[in-house]
Order: C-alpha cells, then sequence, then structure tokens
C-alpha cells in the first residue's frame, strides 16, 4: 500500500479494485494525473470524475455544507456502493469537475482501496476503468485489456464483489433523486432518506 500512495502522489494513474466494479483513480489533488485519467479513458472534460474518501467525515473537505440528506444516506450505506452528488466546496479542484459545481462522493466497502485512500491523506479522483461509452470492467484483466497503454499500477483484486456501478443519487435538490439505478436500489434509498 505504501509503494502505491507513493506512485499516486508522484502523478502516477492506477487501475483498482472497488467493491462494485475496477476503476481507474489517482490523486484528486494532482491536475496532471487527472488529465492522464481523461485520455486514458477519451471521456468528454464536461463529464466529472468521482472523489473516493477515506470516511464520511471527509465530507466537510469536499463539500461547502453537507445536506441531512447525505449525512442519512452515509450513515446508511458508506462504506458501499453509493454515490451522492453534493454542491462542490473550496477543496475540490476545478479539473475534475467537468465544468460543474457538483461533485459525486463516495466511500467504497472494500478494505484495500481504503487503505490506498488513508496512506494518501486525500481524496482519490475516480471513474470505471473502461473507455468512454464501454461496459465497466468487473476483474482486473477485463481493465487492463480497456487500453492500448494500460496506466502504470494495475492493483488485482479479483472479481469485483457486485460487478455493477454504484447507485448515484442527486443530494442538491429536494426530495434527492437517484440519477444512476446501480447496487443500491432505489427503495433502499428512499428508505434511508425517511429515516428520522
Amino acid at each position: 500500500m505504501e509503494a502505491i500512495a507513493e506512485a499516486l502522489e508522484r502523478g502516477a494513474v492506477a487501475i483498482v479494485p472497488t467493491d462494485t466494479v475496477y476503476g481507474l483513480v489517482c490523486r484528486a489533488d494532482r491536475s496532471d494525473a487527472v488529465e492522464r485519467i481523461y485520455a486514458l479513458k477519451g471521456r468528454p472534460r464536461r463529464e466529472p470524475l468521482i472523489l473516493f474518501l477515506a470516511d464520511a467525515t471527509q465530507m466537510d473537505t469536499y463539500t461547502a455544507e453537507v445536506p441531512l440528506s447525505a449525512k442519512r444516506l452515509a450513515a446508511a450505506f458508506w462504506p458501499g456502493p453509493l454515490t451522492m452528488v453534493v454542491g462542490a466546496g473550496a477543496g475540490v479542484p476545478s479539473a475534475l469537475l467537468g465544468g460543474g459545481d457538483t461533485v459525486g462522493l463516495r466511500v467504497p466497502d472494500h478494505a484495500a482501496l481504503l487503505a490506498i485512500v488513508r496512506r494518501c491523506g486525500t481524496a482519490l479522483a475516480s471513474t470505471s476503468a473502461n473507455r468512454h461509452g464501454a461496459p465497466p470492467p468487473a476483474d482486473a484483466d477485463a481493465a487492463a485489456a480497456a487500453f492500448d497503454t494500460p496506466p502504470e499500477l494495475i492493483v488485482d483484486g479479483g472479481p469485483a464483489r457486485h460487478g455493477i456501478p454504484s447507485t448515484v443519487v442527486d443530494c442538491t435538490v429536494s426530495p434527492p433523486r437517484v440519477v444512476r439505478a446501480g447496487a443500491v436500489s432505489e427503495e433502499a434509498v428512499q428508505a434511508a432518506l425517511n429515516t428520522p
């Protein structure tokens, strides 16, 4: 984990396992590495990257105000396969916002990935490890094969547990709404939001 964290600190991009699918990650504070993720994936610049956090307490660093809905969802599903869209705070580098003012935050339920995030001491910018528009990969071999020139680091953690992306909930609107169906059902999201 120390070697991976050091490589990311130097600006490396890595393919890593998550609890959902394999992802491309880099340090959120390395704009050069963020640019490489966009280039590797062929991702349009208008589409933002998300941030992997070590735990829910880091939300305060990356959003100006944590909505009550986000607190409820974090308590119910983090660590886990739920991404929450919130207003981006001053701590979010503009390079990964896609020209907007919101950011997706997630605490993945994957021990090795969380250890990497903790070693880095900052959030990791991420997107699924596939070319833009292609299906997200559920194992390291499929992730590596997606790119003509794979990133410097590939962490093979075996098959991804869920094999489908995280559910995305927009917490900037009231009531919050599911904008991408995924590993957490919409019914479970609504139940968590309605819990006092």
